[in-house]
């Protein structure tokens, strides 16, 4: 084998190599919130869910990207998908984010019946009962130095989303 062939095995190893790890920070991302569920009881609310779904359209196209790309546009296209799934992602926890701080309102099944002074015995017992079934979005289940996990994955995938545009900028895939 030539040297350049050598060299262009090498350098198509590398542009291999970023969509492969980019498919690794969304498997990692996955892990986390699936640990956070069931391995410490962390009920996930509806956001937190649909913030789960950009991770899994970025996984298998990473790993196509990685894998299964015949040309240098295709992987393009494939990591630039990436990055839109990433970017998607950071804009869901984003506003997961505001939902916490009050900022604005959740999704209609983000919030449980309030419960008023006025209400009936009857009105109560249906309140609470459906309290019980809803996790409500703007209560953070877990926070650490003042930010919710919502807030961590808007920050991880807003910089995952960066990180691959620049490696698309940089010719690195």
């Amino acid at each position: 084998m030539s040297s350049s062939a050598m060299g262009d095995t090498a350098t198509t190893d590398r542009r291999r190599r970023a969509p492969l790890l980019l498919a690794l920070a969304a498997a990692l991302a996955l892990g986390a919130a699936y640990v956070a569920q069931y391995g410490f009881g962390l009920a996930p609310c509806e956001l937190c869910l649909l913030q789960r779904y950009p991770y899994m359209a970025a996984l298998p196209l990473g790993l196509l990207a990685a894998l299964t790309a015949p040309g240098r546009g295709i992987r393009r296209a494939l990591v630039a998908l990436t990055g839109l799934a990433f970017f998607a992602g950071a804009g869901i926890a984003g506003f997961h984010v505001g939902v916490e701080q009050g900022l604005w309102e959740g999704l209609p099944g983000c919030s449980a019946p309030e419960i008023t002074k006025d209400m009936s015995v009857a009105e109560l017992q249906r309140a609470l009962e459906a309290r019980s079934e809803v996790v409500p979005c703007d209560e953070p289940a877990w926070t650490f130095a003042g930010i919710s996990m919502a807030g961590y994955n808007a920050i991880y995938a807003g910089l995952l989303a960066i990180a691959t545009a620049w490696l698309l900028r940089r010719g690195r895939v």
